[in-house]
């Protein structure tokens, strides 16, 4: 049966005007698909195309190819990042500035434990320098950049730092970063539990 044919079984086509529905139920399938492979390697149009019920023609209408997609994605997963960061800090009173600091990488660690290949991918494209020279910038410094503007409403409050926010910022994130990756490279994934308490130690640090 040819490809076209076998992929659009089973799904209603989308009527004219909802191409962005199509376009993220073809993100949505591409991040099933990366969490199943544990990397992107085996990511592929064909596999995504599949996946979502369509023809691999219809991806490219959308994304132009593979890479694109993979852009496209990572984009998409940083916005849930960033989403979840926010639900988490606004899920406390605004006065409780240190609990919403710690709320906020407490979500990023959730993220991180829960969808291993996506944060293998988004870590390894969260950022670049547009020039020789130039600041870092890209979607995991602006992570970075929203705890820094949390610690800043820390001290504002009353909350004296011992390194700047920004410093302070980094500290928590790298350290962070190394107990999920520990998290990850164990076999049986055992102690979760544990991140929460020592990314809050973390935390506890960096105040005066």
């Amino acid at each position: 049966m040819p490809e076209n044919v076998e992929a659009g079984i089973g799904r209603t086509r989308n009527r004219w005007g909802e191409g962005e529905r199509l376009r993220g139920e073809i993100l949505e399938a591409a991040g099933r698909l990366l969490a199943e492979l544990g990397g992107e390697d085996g990511l592929t149009i064909r596999g995504v195309a599949r996946a979502v019920g369509i023809a691999p023609a219809s991806i490219y209408q959308h994304f132009s190819d593979r890479a694109e997609l993979v852009s496209g994605l990572l984009a998409h997963e940083y916005a849930r990042l960033r989403e979840s960061m926010r639900a988490a800090e606004e899920s406390l009173g605004e006065t409780d500035v240190v609990g919403r600091v710690r709320a906020q990488i407490h979500a990023y660690c959730a993220f991180a434990m829960e969808n291993p290949g996506h944060y293998r991918l988004m870590l390894a494209n969260g950022a670049s320098r547009p020039a020789p020279g130039a600041r870092a910038e890209g979607p995991l410094l602006d992570v970075i950049d929203r705890l820094a503007a949390g610690f800043e409403r820390c001290v504002e409050a009353g909350h004296p730092l011992r390194v700047t926010p920004g410093r302070a910022a980094a500290v928590v994130f790298v350290g962070a970063h190394g107990r999920v990756a520990l998290f990850h490279s164990v076999l049986n994934r055992t102690g979760a539990e544990l991140v929460e308490p020592f990314v809050d130690e973390l935390v506890a640090l960096v105040f005066a």
